[in-house]
């Protein structure tokens, strides 16, 4: 029987040459191309494109990757030229499926190409988790548009816990060792005085408020939808969560973020906020935060979260003052700036050098690691 040879190996090139452009074409769908050319043999260029269509790829969005792939590999010219070989060598032979082969492979070797389809399976595994973790350690101001949807995908599915305190009063525990002796003897008086049972207290754990004020201004611009999309996690995973955007004003959007919707709540936060990349002046935004919430509950021992680059318009007195009144306020003061990521990166800047001696942690918050490191440290 006549083997496909080179011919052949044409068509299994075009399926390697889509798996190069970063479609998921394993080794069988390249097989049932070739399967399916050999059955139909196709004798134009339509019928082989739809050949490949239906057999290499089956979600909508690959199909202009796979066009421009079939229009750059099978040029015009190049079809007219090699239909005469290669469909008339498919017209001629209608070849078991056990005998396709591939340049380097004996003949009949379908079984050894069929056998290493696990391993490719777990290569393409493998490949899509190396394209992820690459995504993680990717800097969002160089992110590519679908690189950003897959990003916020990320940020939006993180496991985040809100942080929580010991309180001070106690309450009964069956597991805990500390006696509660007034509630024993209370409960002896239905036995006659007798202590039968002992009961126990613990102190219990409650949530702990967090406060998370996001940088909105232009020069946050390559960085504030990921943030806000981490804000949106954040108020997913707990009940006593605020989150503020300031600019040149501070502006809450925790109502818009309390939706299931993640891109409806990108939308009203997007018309909800007057001043989104616009100038920066952190001190007065911190002023009208202290001043309009100092006294609420969800501010008081809270663990505030600040996301900016620190390149503050305003006074940096203003900025170190407003920032020395929030340390006192709230439990804990953690910082997240994008500009740390760089190894290179001094906060030298005079709202970052204001405030940074307020400042109980430091933080990266340039890419997909970063921000679950900080959904560890919120923990702490």
């Amino acid at each position: 029987m006549t083997q496909p040879g080179a011919d052949h190996a044409h068509l299994v090139g075009f399926g390697r040459e889509l798996r190069a452009r970063g479609l998921p074409v394993g080794t069988g769908r390249i097989l049932d191309f070739c399967r399916a050319a050999g059955v139909l043999a196709p004798a134009d260029r339509r019928s082989l494109y739809w050949s490949g269509r239906s057999t290499l790829i089956s979600r909508p969005e690959d199909a202009e990757v796979f066009d421009s792939a079939f229009a750059a590999y099978f040029g015009r010219a190049e079809v007219d030229e090699t239909k005469s070989t290669l469909f008339d060598w498919l017209g001629r032979t209608q070849a078991p499926a056990g005998e396709i082969t591939v340049e380097g492979e004996e003949p009949g070797s379908l079984a050894g190409f069929a056998e290493a389809e696990e391993a490719e399976g777990g290569a393409a595994g493998r490949m899509v988790a190396s394209a992820a973790e690459m995504l993680r350690d990717k800097s969002f101001d160089s992110l590519s548009e679908d690189e950003r949807n897959h990003a916020a995908l990320l940020i939006r599915h993180l496991k985040l816990s809100v942080p929580s305190r010991t309180a001070r009063r106690q309450r009964p525990s069956v597991k805990a060792r500390r006696f509660d002796l007034q509630r024993t003897l209370r409960s002896s008086l239905r036995t006659q005085g007798e202590p039968f049972r002992r009961a126990y207290k613990d102190r219990r754990q409650k949530v702990r408020p967090l406060v998370l004020v996001l940088d909105v201004s232009g020069s946050m611009s390559a960085y504030s939808r990921a943030l806000m999309q981490f804000a949106f996690a954040a108020i997913s995973a707990g009940q006593k969560v605020e989150v503020f955007c300031f600019g040149t004003r501070l502006t809450r959007v925790t109502r818009a973020l309390r939706t299931r919707d993640p891109d409806a709540a990108l939308q009203e936060v997007a018309a909800t906020v007057q001043d989104w990349d616009g100038g920066t002046r952190i001190g007065e935004s911190l002023r009208g935060l202290l001043d309009e919430y100092g006294q609420h509950v969800a501010l008081r021992r809270a663990v505030v979260v600040l996301c900016s680059d620190g390149l503050d318009r305003g006074d940096p007195d203003v900025l170190a003052a407003q920032m020395a009144r929030l340390g006192r306020l709230a439990w804990r003061v953690i910082w997240v700036n994008p500009l740390k990521g760089s190894p290179l990166y001094q906060p030298l800047a005079r709202g970052m050098a204001a405030a940074l001696p307020h400042v109980d942690v430091f933080l990266p918050g340039h890419n997909v690691a970063s921000l679950e490191a900080l959904g560890k440290v919120l923990v702490e």
